[in-house]
């Protein structure tokens, strides 16, 4: 991602659901809108974490009404994201939206020489029943409970603490963690500078 400052940035949200939410939106989000096409989407698909657990097939088959339907499912994503995040669970509405996605096939793994393999072609619903499932697994898992906003003041990107204490603050230590420690390094020398100052009913 880029912040408003121009800073380039990688968010390790730790699902391919919380991945997805940040490829655009609604209202606010609209701005960071890069789903504009269906080639925009199967360049998502082939740059996302799916295919560092299997390489993907070189033929999709992506349309303009399943980008439609993406989008649908990525506000979803957004509620239920935010809801965990909340410490709610996930509403009915969207439980019930997440069910119906995931009921169709998803993507379908093939052995191919000793390594796995998505098999192609990709379709829409199989996109749309992967990250559904993602986010069912998340919502009804151990980490549903870790998904966490960002502890800087002016940010609220989520994310899966997946580190094993589980004390994760920060969607980027390279944006958010470093601005902020900035941040209190100049607020304690400012205020051991002003500690040093005489008072003025001294002088």
């Amino acid at each position: 991602m880029t912040s408003g400052e121009g800073i380039h940035f990688e968010i390790a949200t730790g699902a391919a659901c919380l991945d997805f939410i940040y490829t655009g939106g609604v209202s606010g989000q609209a701005r960071w809108e890069s789903l504009h096409a269906p080639a925009d989407l199967e360049r998502w698909l082939r740059s996302s974490r799916l295919v560092s657990t299997a390489p993907l097939p070189p033929e999709a088959d992506l349309t303009a009404a399943d980008l439609a339907q993406v989008r649908k499912l990525r506000e979803v994503l957004w509620s239920c994201a935010n809801d965990l995040a909340d410490g709610s669970a996930v509403r009915a509405s969207d439980a019930q939206a997440l069910n119906g996605w995931a009921q169709k096939p998803d993507l379908v793994p093939a052995l191919v020489e000793g390594r796995m393999e998505w098999k192609g072609p990709v379709i829409g619903p199989q996109l749309l029943s992967t990250l559904a499932r993602d986010a069912i697994s998340l919502a009804a898992g151990p980490l549903a409970r870790r998904v966490r906003r960002c502890a800087a003041a002016d940010c609220s990107l989520l994310f899966v603490d997946t580190s094993r204490p589980g004390t994760r603050r920060w969607c980027a230590m390279t944006r958010c963690g470093n601005r902020t420690k900035a941040r209190t390094r100049r607020a304690h020398r400012k205020d051991t500078r002003a500690g040093h100052q005489p008072d003025a009913r001294e002088l």
